[in-house]
């Protein structure tokens, strides 16, 4: 057996280097072509392979400077050996992968192993269990253990914090004119993230478990909802009042490679699950159709559930893309908080346990009547009392686009000089504040497309072939 580094130590043998080596380049590199894509219009003088012979990939690998040792050349031969037995009975002509004319390139790391347990993950939730599912508990661990010790290639954080004074935006939808009356009376309560009782399943969150559906812009709000002509949608502007964590799962698209060796398990997994968390913002934020709705949301809700309840990191909700707001959803690499002066335009949902409004300051009694009016009629009300307003001919209808909306407050006078009843401990939690409302009818819907042709063509049948 030949000795290399010519030192007294712990020894590797030649054939487990090779071991090692097959590994590495199987997880992090591919072999190049060796011939240009297209003959007929490349020319070979103007193309150059890309890539490293492998035995200068292995030489990288083991740290051995090439013109003083034969270790690389050596553990090349040893594989070369191998495939060779592999492959033996196809064409001689046909490269090898450890033939010495072999290039290879650096790649992405295969991240085959963490896309078998998504689909694993994926499936058991569907057909097995779907409440306490160790399965799945298990496959998402792996997924997100240290998530917050990853960083990214331009310095935007992974877990970014929505600091006091940042605005969210979250719309409802109405079709009947009585319900977004009541809706404008208590927007906190009605706008805001709904009770328990009303929390229908959605992409983030099971039947019964209320979160926060929102967005950074108004705009992508209002199509989230996706609301259908005719309807009317009121958009509440909501305000960060203690310290929100979020995890931006667009910013893991950007995710860095760490440093290390390729022959280190827990790098080569490190570097593996990097590359699958890459691709998880997509994977989650992904358009779902109706019909699929209850099915398909189950490993979204599984991850929501997972996130929110975690010990480490603590988090309060996510930020992903919108996918119904196309040419918004990408950011600007550089912006990495909400709101700040930069157009952010992305949904965010935060977890049941972030998901409360501070209850608007009412005095009790008071009564809240909503008043429409509008341009077309070219009047306007101020009364002196709101019971004057049940008075009042010549209401706008209903279903006039050009209507609008004013909320009107009337306490008694002995009530206005006393404080309203003191908010409860949870109320003072609350991490939300209501701060205004706005109102818009869909007078239409537009769609970005992408066409394409439909060919039909018309060929003569053959006769079957008689049975001879």
């Amino acid at each position: 057996m030949p000795f290399y580094c010519e030192q007294e130590g712990r020894t590797f043998s030649i054939d487990q280097l090779a071991d090692l080596v097959d590994t590495a380049l199987s997880d992090f590199f591919y072999r190049t072509a060796a011939e240009p894509p297209d003959r007929a219009r490349v020319l070979k003088a103007d193309w150059r392979r890309k890539g490293q012979p492998v035995a200068d990939v292995i030489t990288d690998f083991i740290g051995y400077a090439a013109a003083e040792n034969t270790a690389a050349e050596d553990i090349r031969c040893v594989l070369a050996e191998r495939y060779n037995d592999i492959q033996q009975g196809e064409a001689d002509s046909e490269e090898g992968p450890f033939d010495p004319g072999a290039y290879y390139a650096k790649g992405s790391a295969d991240a085959s192993d963490f896309e078998v347990d998504w689909h694993r993950f994926e499936r058991s939730l569907k057909t097995e269990a779907r409440c306490f599912n160790r399965t799945a508990e298990a496959i998402l661990t792996s997924i997100f253990e240290g998530i917050d010790g990853y960083a990214t290639i331009n310095g935007r954080p992974i877990i970014v914090d929505a600091e006091p004074g940042t605005v969210l935006y979250r719309a409802r939808v109405f079709q009947a004119e009585s319900k977004l009356r009541e809706a404008m009376k208590r927007p906190d309560k009605d706008v805001g993230p709904p009770p328990t009782s009303h929390a229908v399943a959605n992409r983030m969150n099971a039947a019964g478990v209320a979160v926060f559906y929102g967005a950074t812009d108004p705009i992508v709000a209002l199509n989230e909802v996706r609301p259908p002509v005719g309807s009317k949608v009121l958009i509440g502007r909501f305000e960060v009042i203690r310290p929100l964590r979020l995890l931006d799962l667009e910013a893991l698209e950007s995710v860095a490679d760490e440093t290390g060796s390729v022959f280190d398990d827990g790098y080569r997994h490190r570097m593996k699950r990097a590359e699958f968390l890459r691709g998880l913002s997509r994977r989650i934020s992904r358009p779902v159709m109706p019909d699929d709705e209850p099915c398909d949301y189950l490993p979204t809700q599984a991850i929501a559930d997972f996130l929110g309840t975690a010990l480490e990191p603590q988090l309060d909700g996510m930020l992903y893309p919108s996918v119904q707001s196309g040419h918004l959803r990408r950011t600007h690499p550089g912006r990495t908080l909400l709101g700040l002066g930069s157009r952010d335009s992305r949904n965010v949902v935060l977890f049941h346990k972030a998901a409360r409004v501070r209850p608007l300051d009412i005095p009790d009694g008071a009564d809240i009547i909503v008043y429409p009016s509008s341009s077309l009629y070219g009047f306007s009300l101020f009364p002196e009392s709101l019971a004057d307003l049940g008075d009042v001919s010549g209401f706008p209808d209903d279903d006039d686009p050009e209507v609008t909306y004013t909320v009107w407050e009337e306490a008694r006078a002995q009530e206005r000089q006393v404080a309203s009843t003191a908010p409860s401990p949870e109320a003072d939690d609350a991490p939300l504040k209501f701060l205004d409302l706005e109102y818009r009818y869909v007078r239409s819907v537009t769609f970005a497309t992408v066409p394409s042709r439909v060919p039909r063509y018309r060929v003569e049948k053959r006769a079957q072939a008689e049975t001879l």
